[in-house]
């Protein structure tokens, strides 16, 4: 009897920190670097000039969206990526998405990346820009409409 109590309790509380684990938003936070790279890093180039033409840049959003990470690379360097491109393809943060041809393939990549150089223009921080991606914010963004224009910024 004794014993069935105990494996009662064990069960018990692993089933609480599992629970805990899916109700705690931070934990799922996809990966990204708390710090700008540091000066003397060595990391990929964002994809760029004739790199961005074929078959993976056929609409003008795909081109602007990798130009405009370009501007702001070491702020993506500081933000998760929600396409969970991490641990399908081992991406370390946004700007991984830039640096190969993921960033014209996911709207969640260009929809973030476009709204990390949008609030970058504004003066936002790293760290308020991914509050704003945390909380979705980059989910309002047309991607259709950004190459024209008529994305508001």
């Amino acid at each position: 009897m004794r014993s069935r109590v105990w494996w009662t309790l064990i069960v018990a509380l692993i089933c609480v920190a599992g629970h805990a684990e899916w109700t705690d938003p931070t934990v799922d936070v996809p990966a990204f670097h708390a710090a700008p790279p540091p000066a003397d890093a060595k990391l990929p180039p964002i994809l760029h000039g004739k790199q961005l033409t074929g078959p993976n840049f056929q609409l003008p959003w795909q081109v602007k969206v990798y130009k405009d990470a370009a501007k702001v690379p070491g702020v993506l360097y500081q933000l998760p990526c929600y396409c969970r491109c991490d641990r399908a393809i081992g991406h370390t943060s946004l700007r991984s998405c830039f640096q190969d041809l993921h960033g014209a393939e996911c709207g969640t990549c260009a929809k973030e990346g476009f709204y990390a150089y949008q609030m970058t223009r504004k003066g936002w921080t790293p760290a308020q820009i991914r509050a704003g991606i945390e909380r979705g914010d980059w989910k309002q963004i047309d991607l259709n409409t950004i190459a024209g224009g008529k994305q508001h910024s």
